[in-house]
């Protein structure tokens, strides 16, 4: 259970008592995937065998990121591995970052390990969310993306549902745009791609009001198009 301070229509706050489920990696990819947004695939594997051989047959290199509905920050407990090139290296990443999962968060429950072919190259940093406000309802917000977010907080924020307008406004408010329009040789961004991927979630949001929380971060810009690598879902259930 979890409590959210709500507001009646006279004006009257209250708290209520909603119940959540937070959807895994592999669930949240799976709602997006379904809705049309691009997401990077991501399998669930149990073991470390059943990892290299998703590895093997989704390509190298993998990446490999705990699964855990009780972990939100998944480097924080060092359960992220990039790079890896071959079903040895997986098989010693899945034992590493489960490891490296218990020590850090001895009470999480663990799921297994989400096994994802590496994002290419080159692409600048994206946070994209929605949250709930007591007020307005459904926020969704902008960013630069990755630790960024948290160093300079420089993010936009507009009420959903979301019109195409305003998803723009939202990238030419961010004091770090220059970093997506192309700077020291970079190339700009997609930003088109960006705006389609803001509308995207405010859609999505729209079918489905239940969706409390949700963070892509990173989602990756490039010059054609965006991946949304890390996905998180809160779900309200009913009661």
């Amino acid at each position: 259970m979890s409590a959210h301070v709500l507001e009646s229509r006279d004006g009257f706050r209250y708290v209520a008592s909603v119940s959540m489920r937070a959807l895994n990696e592999i669930e949240a990819k799976a709602l997006l995937a379904e809705s049309g947004l691009p997401v990077a695939p991501a399998e669930l594997a149990r073991t470390a065998g059943e990892a290299a051989r998703t590895a093997e047959r989704i390509g190298f290199p993998a990446a490999l990121k705990i699964v855990s509905p009780d972990i939100v920050h998944k480097s924080d407990v060092g359960g992220v591995k990039l790079g890896l090139t071959s079903p040895q290296e997986v098989v010693a990443a899945f034992e590493a970052v489960m490891e490296s999962a218990r020590v850090a968060a001895p009470a999480a429950r663990l799921d297994g390990v989400a096994v994802q072919p590496m994002a290419r190259a080159g692409g600048a940093e994206v946070i994209v969310g929605v949250s709930v406000d007591a007020q307005f309802g459904h926020v969704i917000m902008c960013g630069l993306g990755g630790v960024l977010v948290e160093v300079l907080q420089d993010v936009s924020f507009r009420l959903i549902p979301l019109q195409r307008r305003d998803a723009r406004q939202m990238l030419s408010e961010l004091r770090g745009r220059r970093l997506l329009e192309g700077m020291r040789g970079r190339p700009a961004v997609d930003m088109e791609a960006l705006v389609e991927l803001f509308l995207q979630v405010s859609g999505l949001i729209e079918r489905r009001p239940d969706i409390r929380e949700l963070d892509l971060n990173p989602v990756l810009a490039y010059p054609d198009g965006v991946l949304a690598v890390d996905a998180r879902v809160l779900l309200e259930e009913p009661p």
